[in-house]
């Protein structure tokens, strides 16, 4: 039950602990991701915002997924096929799902501090990683929140890297005048 250490562990470490680490994780990988993949985190971010039912509803299922492929990956490394098939599905779960949730903390962030009128990236890191500190001090709560901004974030996402092209771009796409007569 590696579950069960894991609660273990969350309940040992003190609540201020706790609440350091998530916001300096959030903290760190929101700087971090959103320097090195700039434009596809402003497009995620911004997409979450926009429509955050939508991207919850993609996104719900999808992490499901991610989790169960990374934690499939983790049982399959202890077998004789574990570092052919296991390893990279480790390092999807473990690459993009901390991604992606960092990009709902900073969109849920992001809302909140413009309901409060700063409306600007920066902010919404600064306020994003605060609710994930926060979020941090009870288990319930951080399940909740750790997964609504994971579900957020992941369908935000999908949705920025599936809808790249098409007629989503109005610049982009030709239109022949109306014929008047």
């Amino acid at each position: 039950m590696a579950n069960a250490g894991a609660v273990d562990l969350f309940k040992t470490v003190g609540p201020s602990v706790r609440a350091a680490a998530g916001f300096l994780g959030t903290l760190l990988v929101a700087m971090v991701v959103l320097g090195l993949v700039h434009e596809h985190g402003l497009k995620s971010v911004a997409k979450a915002r926009r429509s955050p039912v939508i991207s919850i509803c993609v996104g719900l299922p999808a992490t499901l997924v991610i989790a169960a492929l990374g934690s499939t990956g983790a049982f399959i490394v202890g077998s004789s096929l574990g570092t052919f098939f296991g390893v990279p599905l480790v390092i999807l779960g473990a690459v993009v799902l901390p991604v992606l949730t960092t990009f709902g903390f900073v969109a849920i962030g992001a809302t909140v501090a413009a309901r409060l009128g700063r409306d600007r990236l920066g902010t919404g890191v600064l306020v994003g990683s605060l609710l994930a500190g926060l979020g941090t001090l009870s288990l319930p709560s951080a399940i909740v929140l750790t997964g609504l901004a994971a579900s957020l974030g992941v369908g935000a996402g999908i949705r920025v890297l599936v809808g790249a092209g098409g007629s989503s771009q109005p610049d982009d796409r030709t239109v022949p005048p109306a014929n008047k007569i």
